[in-house]
């Protein structure tokens, strides 16, 4: 059987950057194992595999190279961008279903945005030490009034406050360690971040560390930027109903992407978000299985 994958990048900076992710449409006929094989073969972190729905408008799957994973924030950017490109959106509302549920989708002045659930926060104040040792830093590397916390809008990553990108740029990552302290917490990744940018107008600068899912670094990831942005919103003083999430500028080689996450409220309270960016198609593959 020949499918064709295409790549496109999401979250994309000023028309460059992002974070590539396979794209398989008309998945129908696929089994979840032909599926595995095929995002292994493409090697990214992420492929989505778009089918029909009888819930919503669309079916995603998501492949990792060696498993399925409940939600990719950078790979529905890149479907839902994709689709709106094409002419495959028969309006700015669209939703997708996942094995975690129906989730809505919005597309606004040519960007994708998802659906996440309302957040849940965990100090694993335990592991801690555990935490800094695994990224190669020290307790007085990070931000002494941010608190280290799981944070999980549909997926669960590992908020770390470090003080600054300097220090974010020197973190050398224990894979095997964070793999550990992943399984014990249950979580996708690490998402170590700093309020200091490379970027005027973003809030946070942040690198994504998942080896638990074959993700040694990930230059975008909308289903942490998301979490990552009700922290900010609830653990500092910069409380706002919008962030801009920048990621990817300290990869090798450098592909920075743009995460933008609203907000929404409830008597005061987070009810939930819309994470999003813009997508651009890179290239196309060929794979037999």
């Amino acid at each position: 059987m020949r499918i064709q994958v295409k790549i496109i990048n999401a979250f994309v900076f000023d028309g460059q950057g992002g974070n590539p992710a396979g794209v398989v449409l008309d998945a129908d006929e696929l089994s979840s194992d032909q599926k595995l094989k095929i995002a292994a073969k493409v090697g990214l972190s992420e492929t989505a595999f778009v089918s029909r729905s009888s819930v919503a408008d669309f079916k995603l799957d998501f492949f990792t190279p060696n498993r399925q994973i409940a939600h990719c924030g950078h790979a529905t950017v890149a479907v839902f961008s994709y689709l709106s490109q094409t002419g495959r959106l028969n309006s700015n509302h669209s939703s997708k279903e996942t094995i975690d549920g129906r989730r809505e989708i919005i597309i606004r002045d040519g960007l994708a945005f998802m659906e996440q659930k309302a957040p849940q926060f965990y100090e694993p104040l335990e592991l801690y030490d555990d935490v800094w040792f695994s990224l190669g830093l020290h307790a007085n590397d990070g931000t002494e009034e941010l608190p280290i916390s799981v944070v999980n809008t549909g997926n669960s990553f590992l908020m770390v406050p470090v003080a600054s990108k300097e220090k974010l740029a020197t973190i050398r990552p224990d894979k095997k360690l964070i793999h550990k302290i992943s399984e014990q917490l249950d979580l996708i990744g690490f998402y170590p971040f700093s309020l200091d940018t490379f970027q005027s107008g973003h809030d946070a600068s942040t690198r994504m560390f998942g080896p638990r899912y074959a993700i040694d670094e990930e230059a975008g990831t909308g289903m942490a930027a998301g979490p990552l942005a009700c922290y900010l919103h609830e653990k500092t003083i910069n409380k706002k109903s919008g962030y801009v999430i920048e990621q990817g500028w300290l990869m090798t080689p450098p592909s920075p992407s743009e995460i933008i996450v609203d907000l929404n409220f409830q008597k005061g309270s987070i009810q939930g978000l819309m994470a999003g960016g813009r997508g651009k198609v890179m290239r196309e593959l060929e794979l037999d299985i």
